[in-house]
């Protein structure tokens, strides 16, 4: 029906895997494309429609088949299993979020709302049917950064509208949310271990970059890290950056000590989106 889409399926799906004391830890969306679920709508015909509570079910089930451990992994193989058990569902778009547990020692888990691994990809059918990975970002979001020297701002536009000082070295905090794509697909779903980014790597990556230069803006810091990405993880063909400026303001200072306090409300927001150019010197 020329005009319409339609879409359905199960989100915030928790699934907590443990093997040999490693826990996996995550939580699943899936969204289910295709016109055969239209009578649903139209006629409330729901003889080609899977139940949401049921896609529930198959979620938590795989969790104890698949036999990876990587978050990209298992949503490939969930969407792959959908594909191939439910005929009328034509693609698929899965997401996961880690479900972060920091282990202090053996069986014995912390659990963190801080930074966390996330993914998300598409399955489709191909001209023959058979189910094919057609798209896959992998990220490290809800990072807070912040140093309390190293970071300047200075030379910016300036007119009637302006009354930030310019500022040689600041405190700099930061919201980041980091995104990567791979070169090649099997290397993001573990098919070859070393090949996999883990993404607390990438953190610890962006975390070093944010410590070690003296940044001249937010910009400037979010484009070194791209560099130190692409440089350091030549099997990734794309990084993106989504950045907050959380940085407090300055009350009052004597001598060494300085006094800041949380900003006004709004913040300023800054992107990147840099793909790898294979004619760059890394």
């Amino acid at each position: 029906m020329n005009g319409v889409t339609i879409t359905y399926g199960k989100a915030a799906v928790p699934v907590y895997r443990v093997r040999d004391n490693q826990l996996m830890a995550v939580e699943v969306d899936v969204e289910v494309f295709g016109e055969n679920f239209l009578p649903a709508y139209t006629q409330g015909d729901n003889s080609a429609v899977v139940a949401t509570d049921s896609m529930k079910n198959f979620i938590l089930r795989h969790g104890l088949s698949y036999e990876g451990a990587t978050l990209e992994g298992f949503l490939a193989e969930l969407g792959r299993g959908f594909v191939e058990t439910y005929d009328d569902m034509t693609a698929l778009h899965l997401s996961g979020r880690e479900l972060r547990f920091d282990r202090i020692e053996g069986a014995l888990y912390s659990r963190s709302h801080d930074d966390h691994g996330v993914a998300e990809l598409r399955v489709q059918r191909d001209e023959t049917g058979v189910p094919v990975l057609a798209g896959l970002r992998s990220g490290r979001v809800d990072l807070e950064l912040l140093k309390v020297t190293g970071s300047a701002f200075t030379r910016f536009v300036r007119d009637e509208y302006t009354t930030l000082p310019e500022r040689g070295d600041r405190p700099l905090y930061i919201h980041l949310d980091v995104h990567w794509r791979y070169a090649e697909i099997d290397d993001a779903v573990g098919l070859d271990p070393p090949r996999y980014v883990p993404s607390e790597q990438v953190r610890d990556a962006v975390a070093s970059v944010f410590s070690e230069l003296v940044s001249e803006s937010i910009q400037h810091l979010v484009w070194e890290m791209s560099e130190r990405l692409l440089a350091q993880f030549p099997q990734l063909s794309e990084v993106s950056f989504s950045a907050q400026n959380r940085t407090r303001e300055p009350v009052a200072d004597l001598e060494d000590i300085k006094v800041y306090s949380d900003p006004f409300p709004a913040f300023g927001t800054i992107t990147l989106v840099r793909q790898r150019d294979e004619n760059r010197l890394l």
